[in-house]
């Protein structure tokens, strides 16, 4: 188990967060899309409204379902600026640069994997 993992399942024994799971719409996307087009959209949804220094409606931007990423959002702890700093060490008042952005989305993608363990999610 590398450090994203350990705090990955660390985030996800938070009461608030361990509450997440994909269901119904939002696990259809992953089945019908796949992770490699899910994956992008992680980095385009992290690229407008997480990586700005100040994001807009910074606390609010991330809606709790609609789509995959959102849900792995809040049970990762990547949904806001505030956080991203208190669980992810990743400090707000600066955008995002490309390690960062990338360690989100990889968190992310993690998380939705590993809705599908044993068995992982379609490619």
């Amino acid at each position: 188990m590398d450090e994203l993992d350990a705090r990955l399942q660390r985030i996800g024994q938070h009461h608030f967060r361990a509450k997440f799971r994909l269901y119904g719409r939002d696990r259809a996307v992953v089945d019908l899309r796949g992770m490699t087009t899910v994956r992008k959209h992680a980095e385009d949804l992290i690229g407008r409204k997480l990586a700005p220094a100040e994001p807009l409606n910074d606390g609010r931007q991330t809606p709790y379902r609609g789509h995959p990423v959102f849900v792995a959002q809040h049970a990762t702890a990547t949904c806001c600026r505030t956080c991203l700093s208190k669980w992810h060490g990743i400090p707000a008042g600066h955008a995002l640069d490309d390690a960062e952005r990338s360690y989100v989305v990889e968190a992310i993608c993690r998380w939705i994997a590993k809705q599908y363990a044993p068995n992982p999610p379609p490619e």
